[in-house]
C-alpha cells in the first residue's frame, strides 16, 4: 500500500500542506505585528519624554518670567531714582558753571 491510494488522500495531503503554510504565514504576520506595536510603544514613550521635557522648560521659563516681572518694578524704581540723581547732578553742575 502506498501513501496515496485515492484522490481523497491527495486532497488531505494538499490541505495539510496549505494549513502548514497558512500557519507559518499567520505566525510571521503576528511576529511583525508585535514588532510594529513595540516600535509604536517606543515612539510614544519617547514622545512622552520629549513633551515632558518641553513642559518642564516652559514651566521653568514661566517661573523665570514671573520672578523677573516682580523684579522689574524694583529695577524700574531704581532706574527712575538714578535718572533723578543724574538730573540733579547735571543741574548742580550747570548752576555752578553759571555762578563762575
Amino acid at each position: 500500500m502506498g501513501l496515496i491510494s485515492d484522490s481523497r488522500d491527495l486532497l488531505n495531503i494538499v490541505l495539510a500542506f496549505c494549513i502548514l503554510w497558512l500557519t507559518i504565514f499567520i505566525v510571521w504576520f503576528i511576529y511583525y505585528l508585535a514588532m510594529i506595536m513595540r516600535e509604536i510603544y517606543n515612539i510614544v514613550k519617547e514622545m512622552r519624554q520629549r513633551v515632558k521635557k518641553i513642559d518642564e522648560v516652559i514651566a521653568a521659563f514661566k517661573d523665570k518670567i514671573e520672578h523677573s516681572a516682580s523684579y522689574l518694578l524694583l529695577i524700574g524704581e531704581g532706574v527712575k531714582k538714578l535718572v533723578e540723581v543724574i538730573k540733579e547732578k547735571t543741574k548742580d553742575k550747570g548752576e555752578k558753571k553759571i555762578r563762575k
